[in-house]
C-alpha cells in the first residue's frame, strides 16, 4: 500500500524481492590510481569497473581543466531541477510534427561523474560512457559524424558499417514507437525508413540520430545481442571526452529493462584515485548484508528509482524531523552530487552537525556555493561525527565517514525550497556503498565497504 503521505502519486513496486528480507572528500585525488580496494569477484558474468572520470583511474586523457567545485554544483543543481520538475510534470515542451515533445527529457549532462567501459557491436569495439541513473535511452556517438556536430572523444568512433550485428531500427516498429515522448521521429523517418530520435537534456546538450541495434558486450562472459541504442550523428554543448551514455533509468529503454536482468547494483569509490564497479544482475552477497527498502515509481515520468526517507541521524542520535517533512519521498541518482533535503529536515541536520562540530571553527563556504557549514579539517576525519539515513521499513544506512559527508570540507548536503519537493539522494552520500536497485522486487539496497 501506498503511504497516505506520499503526494507525488507514487506507483509501488511489487514487493517480492529476493534481497527483501584519513581525508575529507574531495574533487581532487592523489596522482597514483589505487585501483579496487576490495577483491574482484573471480566469477561474476556481469561486474565492469567502474571510474570517476577525472583523476588517476579515469580512462580519459588527462584535462587541461579542471572545474572548480562550485562549478560542478551550479551544474548540479540544474539537474536536481530538471528531476523535479519532471517528477511533478512541468517539463516545457515543443510542438513538432503535431507530436507535443518535452524540452527537458533527461537530466544534466555535463553533471555526470561516472564511466564505464563496454564493448559494441561484432567485433566489439570499445566504449567509454557515463552512466545514468536519470536517462533511459543509451546513446553514442557514429560515423559520420562531422567534427562541427560532434565532440572529441576517447575511443574511435563507431562505425555501424563495420558491425556484422547492426542494424537500424525501423519506423514503425514497436522499438521506435516505443521511444514515445523521448524521443521524434521529424515526420516519420530518415528517407531510408530509419527510426531518429533526439534527446534533450536539462542543460542545454542534446543527441540526435538513427536509433539502432547491435550487441552490447560488458565482459566475455555477458553481452546483450539487439540492444537498441542511439547512433549519434550530432549533439551540442557535451564536452566530456567520453563515447557516450548508458542508460540505467527505469524507462523500456534503459539497459537494465534490454538485458532482462531487471536488477542492478553499482559502487562509486571513495575518491577519484579509486575504482567502483557496475554489476548487473543480483549481487552474490548475502542478503542480510543490505539495508532494504521500498522502491516507488512515479505516474509523470518512470525513468527515476524512489524511495522514502523517514529520519536521520547524527552521532548516533535520530534528529527530530517530523514526518511530514520527508513525504514527497527521494530519488536515488548516480548523477546528482550532493542530497538534496526538504527544508525543514536540512536546518535540524545543519544544526546538530554543527553542534558535534563545535570544537572546530567553521570558515566561509565558496563564492556562490550551495554548501553552507565548511570547515578547515586538514583531514581529520574523526572530527566528522557520522550520519546515517533512514529508511522506510527501518532500513539504516550509515555514510562513509571519510568520502560520503562532506564534499571540499563542507557539509555534503543542500536544502530543497520547501518541504513539498522530492528529495534526491546524492552520489557523494552512496560513495562505498553497494547500492542495489533491484526493479523486480521493488525494493532498494544499501550495502556498506563495497569498494
Amino acid at each position: 500500500m501506498i503511504p497516505a503521505v506520499l503526494p507525488l502519486l507514487l506507483i509501488l513496486c511489487v514487493s517480492s524481492s529476493p534481497i527483501a528480507h584519513g581525508k575529507t572528500s574531495s574533487l581532487k585525488s592523489s596522482a597514483v590510481c589505487s585501483g579496487h580496494r576490495v577483491s574482484i569477484p573471480p566469477s561474476s558474468r556481469a561486474w565492469v569497473p567502474l571510474n570517476h572520470r577525472r583523476g588517476p583511474c579515469s580512462p580519459f586523457p588527462s584535462l587541461n581543466t579542471v572545474p572548480s567545485t562550485v562549478d560542478v554544483l551550479h551544474r548540479d543543481r540544474l539537474r536536481a531541477d530538471t528531476i523535479r520538475k519532471g517528477l511533478n510534470g512541468t517539463a516545457g515542451a515543443n510542438k513538432r510534427g503535431g507530436v507535443t515533445v518535452p524540452t527537458a527529457l533527461g537530466s544534466s549532462l555535463d553533471s555526470l561523474e561516472y564511466v564505464v567501459t563496454v564493448g559494441l557491436g561484432t567485433p566489439a569495439v570499445t566504449q567509454t560512457v557515463h552512466i545514468d541513473t536519470g536517462s533511459d535511452v543509451t546513446w553514442v556517438q557514429c560515423r559520420p559524424c562531422p567534427a562541427a556536430a560532434c565532440h572529441p572523444q576517447k575511443d574511435k568512433l563507431f562505425n555501424p558499417v563495420t558491425s556484422a550485428t547492426y542494424s537500424a531500427v525501423r519506423c514503425g516498429s514497436a522499438a521506435c514507437n516505443g521511444l514515445g515522448r523521448r524521443a521524434f521521429y521529424g515526420n516519420g523517418c530518415s528517407r531510408r525508413g530509419q527510426c531518429q530520435y533526439a534527446v534533450n537534456y536539462g542543460d542545454g546538450s542534446n543527441t540526435t540520430g538513427t536509433y539502432s541495434s547491435d550487441k552490447l558486450t560488458l565482459t566475455p562472459k555477458f553481452a546483450v545481442d539487439h540492444f537498441k541504442f542511439g547512433c549519434s550523428h550530432a549533439e551540442q554543448l557535451f564536452t566530456d571526452k567520453s563515447d557516450g551514455l548508458m542508460g540505467l533509468g527505469g524507462g523500456a529503454q534503459s539497459l537494465v529493462s534490454q538485458a532482462a536482468t531487471k536488477a542492478f547494483s553499482y559502487c562509486l569509490p571513495p575518491a577519484a584515485s579509486y575504482s567502483g564497479f557496475l554489476r548487473l544482475g543480483e549481487p552474490r552477497a548475502a542478503a542480510s548484508r543490505f539495508a532494504v527498502t521500498p522502491m516507488y515509481r512515479s505516474e509523470n515520468v518512470d525513468t527515476y528509482y524512489l524511495v522514502l526517507l523517514q529520519g536521520i541521524a547524527v552521532a548516533g542520535r535520530r534528529l527530530r524531523v517530523p514526518p511530514s517533512a520527508f513525504a514527497a519521498g527521494a530519488v536515488v541518482d548516480s548523477g546528482t552530487v550532493v542530497t538534496r533535503l526538504p527544508a525543514t529536515a536540512y536546518r535540524v541536520l545543519r544544526a546538530a552537525f554543527r553542534k558535534e562540530m563545535r570544537m572546530y571553527p567553521r570558515v566561509a563556504p565558496p563564492s556562490d556555493s550551495i554548501l553552507d557549514t565548511c570547515y578547515n579539517l586538514t583531514g581529520d576525519v574523526k572530527a566528522i561525527p557520522s550520519v546515517s539515513l533512514v529508511f522506510e521499513r527501518g532500513a539504516t544506512v550509515e555514510l562513509d565517514r571519510s568520502s560520503g559527508i562532506m564534499l571540499d570540507g563542507c557539509l555534503a548536503f543542500a536544502p530543497n525550497d520547501d518541504d513539498e519537493s522530492v528529495g534526491i539522494i546524492g552520489n557523494v552520500q552512496q560513495r562505498t556503498l553497494e547500492v542495489l536497485y533491484d526493479v523486480a522486487g521493488g525494493a532498494v539496497g544499501f550495502r556498506p565497504g563495497a569498494c
